[in-house]
């Protein structure tokens, strides 16, 4: 009789459940959709509530240390399995889903996740890169493609985007992320959580994005992953906090707890991070995930001295999930004997899942993600290649283009093509590439060939990415003694960033830099493609190759997007997400730093200074060139004194002063002279990207409020203070013009 009621009220609100986003729901629909989240709960045991906050990998990729699991099929017959991770492909999560919904008790359908990260199948270049571009709606169109393909082949949620702001590059993860400047990452982590959920959750070519690593993930201390972090309120909440609070208010699905300690305390059981700031001062209403067996590392941590207490610091702190660590399930019935637990706390958990569940259409149809058919037909379309390839040409950052190098003469007689990563179609796919394949990828030879006929292209491997063998310098030279032009293609490996991926040393890896410094002594014309997860140390190429073009790691299309640009069918408009080190001693380095009460000189002694090196960064945060100039003009603000009643209009002429039609991405920044605690040099505000032809001039405004103006006071309150300000609009963090007005 209990199971014919089950199915009833199951088969009732599958029929019914309607569409809803994980933004605000109407009030009508948010209730509709809480009564038929709680008519399931109220029918489960508490060993099958306990399950939905469970979450164990499949016996796919495996994305962390193995743990030792039980029989996933009995487990989830059994009804202690709420989501898996790693299942893949329209035909298996089929099999495993309809496990979940015809033989368990509940018939509740499992969420089915995976690191979807800048790409599926279709793989654009690494989120770094794609920030590179500074185009929110090209950032946001990468994440749909990617979410489309997931989508299609089975998947519900990705682990992503990682809003984590990095300053130090030496941390591995930097790759995955959007750089490190709070209002670029704000910005982005806003497309991407729009770009996988889109509007409705229900829609088949939508998946639940989760917002990551919470929090301070990025500020690992020496860049060493999954390390200690030791963060000030202030810098947390300005810094660090604002991409998160972005993603959040943008209705990103789920959050999921860092590996870290944040000031002593494992974000997973950080209750002031979940609890306190994310669930009650931001009321979110969505789900908090661990990371991968964060729970229990925190008896690592030596926070805790069991699971018993671990389980019991992450539930109390907000974390809804355990990501395959086994926790939740073996010790919430003991907290919840013990009273240090609530049902009630429990239930709150279990609705946060189940919500997700109906919002995915799920209890409609368990298998309206497991089409086959559809997932052929959706993998690697020809737009979706097209959209990677245009990604792909707008994340390169020319840093580099002496004597007008580039771009190369189509009718080049020959080219000298050098270096481990010219042939290398695994690695323009790089870490975290989801289902890519490097047979799916047109690497820079294949395509150089294509253009040019094979018999033009003169290819050196020369040097593997880190081997230190040097017997294949030799017959680089030689090749490129037989061209004309020489495109050296270095740097380093796809898997050479990525989580555990952190390096000490981020100059260009092995005996690479020795033959590029080689090569540029030949006095030919010379571009260094450079490949790279992170910044590199280039102090010594840039002093001597005459053109650098950073193409990051640039996915599926590398071929043809490199070629487009080399060849001036377009032309480069990418700006650094990131700062450049002028050298290894300077990191961390980023633009928005305080002054102290002696700044940097180099020609006084008694100064914030180097001994041996410039302070200043190689390439500064916003910098990138193109294959024309802009000039910046005319500055005006519509106020001398701004009260704050409507906001400051700021306005500036562009010009194009070349001789070629080009992007520009138009920056604002600003500094508040004085505050009651000390503020940044400037603080990117704003940015417009705008396209000009030859010699054309446009007018650009940008329009600042007072919550443009505010920060965190002593007292730790957020408002802005009056004052004088300047404001600075250019081409990157340096190269600026400014004007001043002050705050009453």
């Amino acid at each position: 009789m209990n199971k014919i009621i089950i199915l009833a009220a199951l088969s009732i609100l599958g029929i019914t459940a309607c569409k809803t986003t994980v933004r605000q729901a109407p009030d009508n629909a948010e209730k509709n959709l809480n009564k038929r989240v709680d008519s399931v709960l109220v029918l489960m045991t508490l060993e099958e509530k306990i399950g939905q906050l469970n979450q164990f990998s499949g016996d796919g990729e495996l994305t962390g240390p193995v743990a030792l699991r039980p029989d996933l099929l009995k487990s989830i017959r059994d009804g202690k399995v709420g989501s898996m991770l790693n299942i893949n492909g329209a035909e298996y999560t089929r099999k495993i889903q309809k496990i979940a919904v015809e033989q368990s008790r509940m018939k509740i359908p499992l969420i089915f996740g995976y690191d979807v990260i800048h790409g599926y199948k279709t793989i654009f270049p690494i989120p770094l890169g794609e920030s590179a571009s500074w185009d929110i709606e090209g950032v946001e169109k990468a994440a749909r493609v990617a979410a489309t393909e997931a989508a299609a082949a089975g998947q519900h949620w990705t682990f992503a985007p990682m809003v984590d702001i990095a300053r130090d590059p030496r941390w591995g993860r930097v790759m995955e992320g959007s750089g490190e400047d709070p209002y670029l990452g704000s910005r982005l982590a806003e497309a991407r959580v729009r770009g996988f959920q889109g509007t409705d959750l229900s829609d088949k070519t939508t998946i639940l994005a989760c917002a990551k690593h919470y929090a301070g993930y990025g500020n690992a201390q020496a860049g060493r992953d999954y390390y200690t972090t030791d963060i000030s309120e202030n810098s947390l909440r300005e810094i660090y906090l604002p991409p998160f609070k972005a993603a959040a208010e943008a209705g990103v699905a789920t959050f999921m707890s860092a590996f870290n300690d944040l000031n002593g305390i494992p974000a997973t059981g950080n209750k002031y991070l979940i609890h306190d700031i994310l669930k009650t001062e931001w009321a979110y209403k969505g789900m908090v995930v661990s990371d991968w067996g964060s729970i229990s590392e925190m008896i690592i941590h030596g926070i805790a001295g069991n699971n018993y207490e671990a389980g019991d610091l992450a539930f109390n702190a907000g974390v809804d999930m355990d990501m395959e660590g086994s926790v939740y399930l073996t010790e919430l019935p003991n907290l919840l004997k013990n009273s240090k637990i609530t049902t009630a706390q429990i239930d709150e958990s279990v609705r946060r899942v189940l919500r997700l569940k109906f919002m995915l259409g799920l209890f409609d149809d368990p298998y309206r993600y497991c089409n086959t058919d559809y997932e052929k037909k959706t993998l690697l379309k020809p737009e979706f290649l097209n959209a990677a390839r245009d990604a792909a040409r707008k994340s390169f950052v020319l840093l580099k283009n002496d004597k007008q190098v580039l771009p190369l003469n189509p009718a080049v007689k020959s080219v000298a093509l050098i270096g481990p990563a010219a042939d290398a179609a695994n690695d323009m796919i790089g870490n975290w590439s989801g289902r890519g394949e490097g047979k799916d990828v047109i690497t820079l030879k294949k395509e150089l060939e294509t253009r040019l006929g094979a018999g033009k292209v003169i290819y050196a491997r020369g040097a593997g990415f880190n081997d230190g063998e040097k017997s294949g310098f030799a017959a680089a030279l030689a090749a490129a003694r037989r061209a004309d032009v020489i495109i050296a293609a270095f740097g380093e490996a796809g898997m050479m960033s990525g989580e555990s991926m952190s390096r000490a040393d981020i100059g260009i890896p092995g005996v690479q830099e020795e033959l590029i410094l080689e090569l540029a002594k030949l006095g030919k014309p010379m571009v260094l493609v450079l490949f790279n997860g992170r910044p590199l140390i280039l102090t010594k190429v840039n002093a001597t190759v005459p053109a650098i073009l950073d193409a990051w790691i640039p996915g599926t299309m590398a071929g043809p997007a490199l070629c487009d640009v080399l060849f001036g069918d377009y032309n480069p408009s990418g700006k650094l997400p990131i700062t450049f080190p002028y050298a290894l001693g300077q990191i961390p380095i980023f633009y928005d730093h305080k002054n102290s009460g002696r700044p940097g000189s180099q020609d006084q002694k008694y100064k914030s200074r180097y001994l041996d090196i410039p302070n200043d960064p190689l390439y500064p945060f916003g910098y990138g060139l193109s294959y024309t100039q802009f000039a910046y003009n005319n500055l005006n603000l519509n106020a001398s004194i701004f009260t704050g009643d409507k906001p400051l209009e700021i306005r500036v002429d562009v010009k194009n002063t070349g001789l070629v039609a080009g992007t520009e991405t138009v920056q604002l920044y600003i500094r508040d002279l004085v505050g009651s605690v000390t503020r940044p040099v400037k603080e990117l505000k704003g940015f417009k990207k705008l396209i000009l032809k030859a010699g054309e001039v446009q007018t650009i405004s940008f329009t600042v409020t007072k919550e443009d103006l505010s920060f965190y006071n002593r007292n730790n309150i957020w408002g802005a203070e009056p004052g004088k300000f300047t404001v600075f609009v250019g081409t990157n963090s340096q190269n600026t013009i400014e004007a001043g007005f002050e705050l009453k």
